[in-house]
């Protein structure tokens, strides 16, 4: 943690600027060595939180390698907590690498990846799920995704977690009380009625927090979405009409499409990992029975299932035995090319389609395509708090905590109320305080904060 870091911190490539970072004890000293200020100042003497004009020149040679602004922030209102200087370049990608270069030929570490951000979470800026946020605003693909992340940035979840814990200490005091003074029969009672009142409370905030963990991982990573139904059906002209672009090779050939395609898509502000199957049907063809066999696998895997009818033809038995798979799946039934003559029988279709919603659409008009959006929307977000409204659990790792604190909240519950001493339920109450403490970096190994800040980008 003493060691000077540095990264570049923006993206690699061509662009309009481009900014490497230093972070430690020695981020002015370092910058001072290859950074020349006009009048001769120094980046030691400027004020801190100023842009300053220079220029980079190569301590050696003293050559002049780039016109530069120079950022200076002393500890501790940074990032890190640390001294950080951030030079700001012109951004080609040879003069960007030749003042990081620079930076570590004189004394700062190349950072490893997330180092920064591990460097504000170990200084006590912020806590673990606000360092989770982080990376995930950065890979946010929608408006909603890069909220839900920035209200979790700005502590919206660990203020929630850093309650829960209160009330859970409030509860260990009452017990320990209980504990001390055995002799009073009616603080035990009193002890009982407390700790029951206060735990369904807690245990009500955790229930909430997970039945919209489902919500968050949606925002977060995408739905899986399956588009299923026999081969000519219009499931590649779906997936094209969804993109707004050709991406799948459409013909009237039954089989076309003969492996699984995914693309990602954002459909009224729901990140879709749309999946593109073979059509599902007896063949002949290896390649093509490989396609099949995948198809049947991304439907049991899928969050949300597509599944297209053909409704310019009579409903067959393998639309029959396709729609069975569906029975215990979030699907939408599509009855397509609405443009050509109805021949499916739509009364079967609804008695048999398990109260699927159902849409009629034309992928060669475009028809429905609109309502079906509103519909994948509707599904999961329908009637309930936005992300700007609500606290979202939005990784496994935080949806695995507030689970085993949750179970063991319930048991602590059930003991109290099956009548057995206060002292039972100490193990209990410690363990979720113990739990909700690791969802916020509390009792965390550095083996798993290791593992997570290795997740994020170089320089951030």
């Amino acid at each position: 943690m003493n060691e000077t870091i540095a990264a570049i911190s923006t993206a690699l490539g061509e662009g309009a600027i481009g900014i490497v970072r230093l972070s430690g004890d020695e981020a002015f000293e370092i910058a001072d060595k290859i950074v020349k200020l006009p009048k001769n100042k120094t980046v030691q003497s400027v004020d801190s939180h100023t842009i300053n004009y220079g220029y980079v020149i190569d301590p050696t040679s003293q050559e002049k390698i780039e016109e530069v602004m120079v950022v200076k922030m002393a500890a501790p209102r940074t990032y890190t907590c640390e001294d950080v200087v951030e030079i700001n370049c012109h951004g080609g990608i040879i003069t960007i690498q030749k003042i990081l270069s620079l930076c570590l030929e004189n004394g700062a570490r190349m950072a490893e990846p997330g180092e920064f951000t591990k460097r504000a979470f170990l200084n006590g800026r912020i806590d673990l799920s606000q360092a989770e946020a982080v990376i995930d605003f950065i890979k946010s693909k929608t408006d909603e995704a890069s909220l839900l992340a920035n209200n979790q940035m700005q502590g919206r979840l660990s203020t929630l977690i850093k309650r829960l814990r209160a009330e859970i200490l409030d509860i260990l005091a009452v017990v320990e009380v209980n504990i001390d003074y055995p002799e009073y029969d009616d603080l035990e009672v009193e002890t009982t009625n407390t700790i029951l009142e206060k735990s369904v409370s807690i245990k009500n905030s955790l229930e909430n927090l997970l039945e919209t963990s489902k919500q968050g991982k949606i925002i977060k990573e995408g739905l899986n979405t399956a588009i299923i139904g026999r081969p000519n059906v219009g499931k590649s002209s779906l997936l094209n009409n969804l993109l707004q672009e050709n991406k799948a090779i459409v013909t009237d050939i039954a089989g076309t499409t003969r492996d699984v395609l995914e693309e990602y898509v954002n459909i009224k502000g729901v990140p879709i990992k749309l999946i593109d199957t073979a059509g599902i049907r007896e063949t002949e063809d290896i390649v093509e029975q490989i396609g099949v066999e995948r198809s049947k696998k991304a439907l049991e895997q899928a969050d949300l299932i597509l599944f297209l009818l053909n409704s310019s033809e009579e409903l067959t038995d393998k639309d029959r035995e396709l729609l069975k798979l569906t029975e215990n799946k979030q699907t939408i039934v599509i009855l397509n090319k609405l443009d050509l003559e109805t021949k499916i029988d739509i009364e079967e279709v609804e008695k048999i389609a398990y109260n699927h919603p159902i849409i009629k659409t034309s992928m060669m008009t475009y028809e429905g395509i609109e309502n079906l959006e509103k519909h994948i929307r509707n599904m999961f977000f329908d009637g309930k708090a936005k992300p700007k409204d609500a606290t979202y659990l939005s990784n496994t790792r935080q949806i695995t905590l507030i689970t085993k604190a949750l179970k063991s909240l319930e048991e602590a519950i059930n003991a109290a109320q099956l009548g057995l001493e206060v002292d039972m339920v100490l193990i209990d109450y410690t363990n979720v305080f113990n739990l909700l403490g690791e969802v916020i970096g509390e009792n965390t190994s550095e083996e798993l904060i290791n593992e997570l800040f290795s997740r994020f980008c170089l320089g951030k």
